[in-house]
C-alpha cells in the first residue's frame, strides 16, 4: 500500500507530495518509502548538520539506516519557501526536531533545503542540506518587500 502511495505521488505528483513522503519516511523510520523520494542517480547529496557531504544513494541509503536503527525521527517542516520552476523546485524550511534527551522530549531546529528535479519518473529529491538552528529559527528574519499599486 505504502509503495503504490508513494509511487503515485512520485510519478503524478509535485515537489510537495515528495516532501510530505519524505518526511513521512522519516517519521516512520521506512528506509524504502524515503529512498523512494530521492532521484535515482549517483550525484545526489545529503548534509546532515555537522557531517560530511554524503553523495550518492548508497551513502545516502546508509545513514539514514543508521539514523533509524535508534529509531523514527520525529521532524516537523514549518516556514516553507519554496522557489519553483518548470523542472527543478527549492524549498527552503525550518525542521522543528522532537529529541529523547534524560531530561525528556527536548525541541531542535535545523536549518533545510531540499532541491528536487522532475526526472523521467516523476518528482524525486536531488539534494537535502540541513544546518544546525536554534529556537529565534522558528521566526523568518529579513522583510519581505511591500509592493504598492
Amino acid at each position: 500500500m505504502k509503495r503504490a502511495k508513494l509511487q503515485a505521488a512520485i510519478v503524478g505528483g509535485t515537489p510537495d507530495d515528495v516532501e510530505h513522503l519524505f518526511y513521512e519516511a522519516l517519521h516512520n523510520a521506512d528506509i524504502e518509502q524515503l529512498m523512494g523520494c530521492w532521484a535515482d542517480e549517483e550525484d545526489i547529496v545529503c548534509v546532515h548538520p555537522g557531517g560530511p557531504r554524503l553523495v550518492g544513494p548508497g551513502a545516502i541509503r546508509a545513514t539514514f539506516e543508521s539514523m533509524f536503527s535508534h529509531g523514527s525521527v520525529q521532524a516537523h517542516p514549518e516556514r516553507i519557501h519554496k522557489i519553483e520552476s518548470l523542472a527543478s523546485a527549492v524549498h527552503h524550511l525550518v525542521e522543528r526536531v522532537e529529541v529523547m534527551t534524560p531530561q525528556g522530549r527536548q525541541l531542535a531546529y535545523v536549518i533545510a533545503t531540499n532541491v528536487y528535479h522532475k526526472t523521467p519518473q516523476g518528482w524525486r529529491m536531488v539534494a537535502h542540506h540541513t544546518s544546525p538552528g536554534t529556537p529565534n529559527d522558528a521566526a523568518d528574519v529579513g522583510v519581505k518587500p511591500q509592493v504598492l499599486h
